[in-house]
């Protein structure tokens, strides 16, 4: 891309504006975890929760995303960072536009954790370690994904082989194997 011709256009309406348009404080609740540990579940029902409180929220979920936006991304460390960093600018801008943004995306790597911090502001970004065992994953095994990893048909697999990195200093940890989507739920929104 020539960077000569892009500009940076200001809007007229500041995000002040719109966050207290809609009456809340926009932020980013960013969930990583192994596949199985419950992020997307989590991440939809807080969504229902928040939308109950009249409190505007979308859900930004691996699997969805790359059947659009990031289609074009495999799972090499690489693209998992590119992944990443996608997310934390579309997160951003819906942030801007006064939302609250919940994320579901394995996002095994700390350094990509943090550019996320970085690309949204740490104002604005929790990090939730969704820290179900990895026996407790792989027995759920929704996607039969681990079960593929195991016979070697899944490469680079999140917690099989390839590694996840567990956030040093999270905003909240949620093992999903001891808590009930309920209390889950209402330890997320004290995030908010």
């Amino acid at each position: 891309m020539n960077r000569i011709s892009v500009f940076r256009h200001e809007g007229h309406v500041s995000a002040e504006h719109r966050a207290a348009l809609l009456g809340q404080k926009p932020a980013t609740i960013w969930m990583s975890g192994l596949s199985g540990a419950g992020k997307s579940t989590l991440a939809y029902a807080l969504e229902r929760a928040l939308l109950g409180e009249g409190r505007a929220s979308y859900v930004l979920d691996g699997d969805n995303v790359r059947h659009g936006l990031n289609r074009d991304l495999g799972f090499s460390a690489q693209e998992r960072s590119e992944n990443i960093r996608r997310i934390a600018e579309v997160a951003r801008l819906m942030n801007d536009a006064g939302l609250i943004v919940i994320t579901a995306f394995i996002s095994p790597f700390r350094a990509d954790r943090a550019m996320a911090r970085s690309i949204i502001g740490a104002e604005h970004f929790r990090e939730v370690h969704v820290s179900t065992p990895l026996a407790v994953c792989e027995q759920r095994d929704p996607k039969q994904l681990y079960q593929r990893a195991r016979r070697g048909e899944v490469a680079e697999f999140t917690g099989i082989s390839s590694p996840y990195e567990a956030p040093s200093a999270p905003d909240l940890i949620l093992d999903t194997s001891g808590i009930s989507q309920d209390e889950a739920i209402k330890l997320l929104s004290r995030l908010l």
